[in-house]
């Protein structure tokens, strides 16, 4: 698939980056519907080709964020021969090369996002909270809430039943369920309805 074609998926001024960054790589791209499981993945075909599939669902810089990290195992395992761990310390150099090299790509607000992210790149989107709050803000015209942004004490309905928020610990928070009295730990990014 030639890089042109994926422009309607992409922000603006992207296609440079993306240009450098496929060399002389024969890459076969694959959008495809949205997959709840992964964004994006990476594979290197036996052929000798390489093999990545995109969510076709994904915002502009998200697809292009998502890219750039399959395009930095490409680059890391060819760089590398291979003899390298997936999310290791060279992928993880070279993709925060490349999310620095392109910051100027992301909406300004994003930047400092990116810039952050780039300074220690983990293997999941998710694993930003900053990053999974920017790109699923949108995704919520309800009420729902993150439990992070919860107080003590407060209570919550996830999965049709009520929760209140006993403790927080490091990264994570303990609630009760009411009905039972049993004790749940919840992430900080779980959407919940705050009951007021």
């Amino acid at each position: 698939m030639s890089v042109t074609l994926l422009e309607k998926y992409l922000p603006p001024q992207s296609l440079p980056y993306l240009k450098d960054w496929f060399g002389s790589h024969r890459i076969h791209i694959k959008i495809t519907r949205g997959r709840s499981t992964k964004l994006g993945d990476y594979r290197k075909m036996q052929d000798g080709s390489h093999q990545i599939t995109l969510n076709s669902t994904l915002q502009p810089h998200l697809f292009f964020f998502v890219l750039s990290h399959e395009l930095a195992h490409l680059i890391a395992f060819d760089r590398f021969a291979g003899r390298i761990t997936a999310h290791g310390t060279e992928w993880k150099k070279i993709f925060g090369e490349m999310l620095q090299d392109s910051i100027s790509v992301y909406a300004e607000d994003l930047q400092p996002i990116i810039f952050r992210f780039s300074q220690s790149p983990k293997a999941s989107f998710m694993a930003s909270p900053e990053l999974v709050r920017y790109f699923h803000i949108e995704d919520y015209e309800d009420e729902s809430s993150y439990v992070d942004d919860l107080g003590l004490q407060d209570r919550f309905i996830y999965r049709k039943k009520t929760y209140i928020i006993e403790q927080k610990l490091k990264k994570n928070y303990i609630c009760v369920e009411l009905e039972t009295g049993k004790k749940y730990i919840f992430k900080p990014l779980a959407r919940v309805q705050k009951i007021s």
